[in-house]
């Protein structure tokens, strides 16, 4: 005689709960995402947008050495002045040089040391020295690139001029025309690039101190572009002051400009 086996011993299972819905507890625990899921997810957000912050200014910074210039090449046009940014070799003398080819009726040197003098000048430019006693002006308020561009407005103004050749190097071009777009919207500038071994782009990955040189003029743009947005004049801008070392541009040095 076969005995029979009750329903709950063949099928325990089931017995446990109905069909389709045999979860228990503890499988419910298991499968809860519990405290620390949350916290999980806002660290891998993180770190996408941190990766995509480097991304993007990585690309971004690919861009701006692409768009430096790498050969001189001399102004299309001819215009009113010409303004030379110190802080590069070969600056002055190149715009020294395009004053003397007529490409501008005067000439401003901006960002002069306080200890240079008009006279050691143009000793470092001995065939120039006419042009020194008549069409070159020399700025010794300037102390960056907000200086230079307030400078160049005032002395612009004062001579009436409406365009202007800008001399300066080429990793520092694209901050030097960005400054003089906001003091001196609407008026023309025209860019005079000075190729230096110091800033050249070509290879720039192989030389340390070039990659340097150039990541940190791309911190500085990016700061400029920032500043400008939420400024009306930087004459007037407390962020310009600060980034001035502490005093707006046009107050740090006394001395006025040299004749």
């Amino acid at each position: 005689m076969v005995s029979r086996l009750s329903r709950s011993a063949v099928f325990p299972a089931i017995e446990a709960a109905p069909v389709g819905w045999a979860w228990s507890a503890a499988s419910r625990d298991e499968l809860s995402p519990g405290p620390a899921a949350p916290m999980r997810l806002l660290a891998k957000a993180a770190l996408l947008a941190v990766v995509a912050v480097v991304a993007f200014l990585g690309a971004g910074f690919l861009g701006f050495v692409a768009g430096i210039q790498r050969v001189e090449q001399a102004p299309a046009v001819r215009t009113d002045g010409i303004v030379a940014l110190t802080g590069g070799a070969d600056r002055i003398g190149n715009a020294i040089d395009l004053l003397a080819q007529g490409y501008g009726r005067r000439l401003l040197i901006s960002g002069v040391n306080e200890r240079t003098s008009r006279a050691e000048i143009a000793r470092l430019n001995p065939g120039q020295r006419k042009l020194f006693d008549c069409c070159v002006d020399l700025d010794y308020r300037a102390r960056n690139t907000i200086g230079n561009a307030i400078e160049t407005r005032r002395w612009l103004h004062e001579h009436g001029f409406r365009s202007v050749i800008v001399v300066t190097s080429t990793y520092h071009m694209p901050r030097t025309l960005l400054e003089l777009d906001n003091a001196l919207p609407g008026l023309r500038k025209v860019p005079y690039a000075v190729v230096t071994d110091s800033g050249d782009p070509s290879g720039w990955w192989r030389n340390p101190a070039t990659a340097r040189l150039l990541a940190s003029e791309y911190v500085k743009y990016l700061a400029a572009r920032l500043r400008i947005m939420v400024e009306s004049d930087p004459e007037v801008s407390p962020a310009a002051a600060i980034m001035s070392r502490g005093g707006g541009p046009v107050r740090m040095v006394a001395q006025p400009l040299e004749r």
